[in-house]
């Protein structure tokens, strides 16, 4: 590829990262300084000005810049990026030890369970915010904001099972124009206040912090709402590459929101009554409701992203176990998914939040909580994976600990403030959802265990059946089993009703990796055995989707071939009773398990195994 060609590529892919990976830092200058000088009810005076200014700069120069563009994103899993994927690349340096796998499990899923709570409080913030610029330009319409937002958003969830690679197009484009109209009107301002550019000045920040003490540290959580969306810098790694993204940060992105910051706080240096909304305020009144209509379309892209990771990682939250199948809006980008039970649920506590907090500003108090909790696992798990995989010395691990959880902390704890004014609400959030995760993943190696318990010997099956064979019938029986040396529920059962066996009989074991894309030499294992029985291994990393078929269609490299027009899938049906008196969880957990697993998809179309070649067989299986 020749260099101008290279850079062409390289510049799409900016491109297209401005305009997914960059849509929720991109829109939170709508709100992050109007909450943040404005906690406590009074005009601002300069000293806070400049102090605020100063720490949202240096705040995104540490945090976003040297945390996540520089070391974060060196935490690649063979090019994906995201809390899940850091977590399974963590795991992977301690499969040797039992605790610690299960402690950095804890950690990870936590996080992510906080993920699912700011995919929840995004969307909510992001469109009032962008409605909120009505009561700018018409006051008396303060009435319709929370109708506008819900109807708006509704919309927004409905088009999911559509699928968004025609709206993704227009994505890199619209946020290019966002990203300019708002450097263009940070500008405006600083011409008129160039002093407001000694807030560079990180002296600032620091003689905010001795004057005022409390509330300065109060005053951080709402500074890093100018941090959000920082996590989509490297959950969207594997999409884009480091480099785009890099490039789209420092040469573009991170230069706009500056000048939009600096500008609202020169506006606000002038008119300190410009703290109801500095962001619209500063906007010509002709240009006024063409802005807002930029905005609402703005916070939809940067919604649009949340909800869209928010699937990704519910794919690989499944894959490594935690989570239940999803279903594809398009064959061509197997990217693109949409799971209904996720995003129904995503509505209505959107919605919810919404209807309750019913402004940006009281919504701000809930949005800091699951940002900084989930920034602060990504810390935790990265700093593990940097001594374990990348052989830093510990030393150097203690001393950048020390300097990034010391940030993140801070942030943490200035918003754990607020639990009572609306941070409750994405922990009570978090913590459902890890209830749920955690419930689910133990759920399923309980019934693994129960089934290998129960299961008979494979070996002197195989033994008895060739001494004893029954009706044998042409064609390839694949049974999908979780252990290759116990005999099948469903071999059994359909031995036992149909009294016969196909000539060639596979036990076929799917093994979903802790990388996201299984090398080629080890995707397939196959084990001949005696009387015509194979054991198979398939393997896929848990960013691939598993599809059976395909792989099938890849064994005759190995040795053995299928026609799958002649080939019959059986699959066991567990139905799952909770019983109080087997070991394992709280009965309650055996119930939530239960349920979950009666309206679960079914592996089949997870594995999408084609319904005219199956057969599933009932087994009642306790926990």
């Amino acid at each position: 590829m020749s260099d101008a060609e290279t850079k062409r590529r390289l510049a799409a892919l900016a491109l297209g990262a401005i305009g997914v990976v960059y849509g929720d830092i991109g829109t939170s200058p709508l709100y992050t300084l109007q909450t943040t000088l404005s906690h406590d009810g009074q005009l601002p005076a300069a000293e806070s000005i400049y102090g605020v200014l100063s720490l949202i700069f240096w705040a995104q120069i540490i945090v976003v810049s040297l945390k996540y563009v520089v070391f974060i994103m060196r935490a690649d899993n063979k090019g994906e990026g995201g809390i899940m994927a850091l977590l399974a690349l963590a795991l992977r340096s301690v499969r040797g030890e039992p605790r610690s796998r299960w402690i950095l499990a804890i950690i990870g899923i936590f996080g992510a369970a906080l993920f699912y709570g700011d995919g929840v409080i995004t969307p909510a913030i992001s469109v009032l915010s962008a409605v909120e610029g009505v009561k700018v330009a018409a006051p008396n319409l303060d009435a319709w904001v929370v109708p506008v937002t819900a109807v708006i958003l509704f919309f927004l969830f409905a088009l999911q099972r559509h699928g968004t690679e025609r709206v993704g197009r227009l994505f890199g484009p619209v946020m290019v124009v966002w990203f300019i109209v708002i450097a263009l009107l940070g500008v405006q301002q600083i011409m008129r206040n160039p002093q407001v550019l000694a807030a560079l000045n990180p002296m600032y920040g620091i003689k905010f912090f001795s004057l005022h003490g409390m509330k300065a540290f109060i005053a951080l959580g709402g500074v890093v709402l100018a941090l959000t969306g920082a996590e989509a810098l490297y959950a969207d790694m594997g999409h884009f590459g480091k480099k785009p993204i890099r490039m789209a940060w420092f040469g573009f992105v991170l230069p706009a929101l500056v000048l939009n910051y600096f500008g609202q706080g020169a506006l606000l240096l002038a008119h300190p009554e410009a703290i109801s909304n500095p962001f619209f305020i500063m906007v010509p009144a002709p240009l006024l409701y063409p802005m807002i209509g930029l905005a609402c379309v703005a916070t939809v892209i940067a919604s649009q992203a949340v909800i869209s990771g928010a699937f990704s990682m519910t794919r690989e939250a499944m894959a490594l176990g935690y989570s239940m199948p999803v279903v594809h809006t398009s064959r061509e980008m197997s990217g693109q998914i949409f799971v209904p039970w996720v995003n129904n649920f995503l509505l209505i506590m959107v919605l919810a939040a919404v209807f309750h907090f019913g402004s940006s500003e009281k919504l701000s108090a809930a949005y800091g909580i699951a940002v900084t909790g989930t920034m602060t696992i990504t810390t935790v798990l990265a700093l593990f994976v940097a001594r374990r995989q990348w052989g830093w010395s510990r030393a150097v691990v203690i001393i950048a600990g020390v300097l990034l959880l010391t940030i993140d902390l801070s942030f943490l704890g200035a918003n754990l403030i607020k639990v009572e004014y609306g941070g409750w609400f994405p922990l009570v959030l978090g913590v459902g959802i890890f209830i749920v995760m955690t419930t689910w993943r133990r759920g399923r190696e309980l019934v693994v265990r129960e089934i290998k318990q129960s299961g008979l010997a494979l070996a002197p099956f195989i033994h008895n059946i060739r001494e004893h064979p029954p009706l044998s019938v042409p064609g390839t029986a694949v049974f999908l089993t979780a252990n290759q040396n116990a005999v099948p529920h469903a071999l059994l059962h359909n031995l036992k009703h149909n009294k016969v066996l196909h000539e060639r009989n596979v036990l076929l074991t799917v093994e979903i990796l802790e990388t996201p894309v299984a090398d080629f030499e080890e995707r397939v294992t196959i084990t001949p055995m005696d009387g015509g029985f194979y054991g198979l291994a398939l393997r896929f990393g848990f960013a691939e989707d598993p599809n059976i078929p395909l792989a099938l269609t890849h064994c005759a490299r190995v040795g053995v071939s299928f026609d799958l027009m002649d080939t019959t899938f059986f699959l066991s049906r567990e139905t799952i009773i909770a019983d109080a008196r087997r070991p394992g969880m709280a009965l309650w957990r055996d119930k939530l398990f239960a349920f979950m697993a009666r309206n679960a998809l079914p592996a089949t179309a997870f594995f999408q195994i084609p319904g005219n070649r199956l057969i599933e067989l009932g087994a009642q299986v306790e926990i």
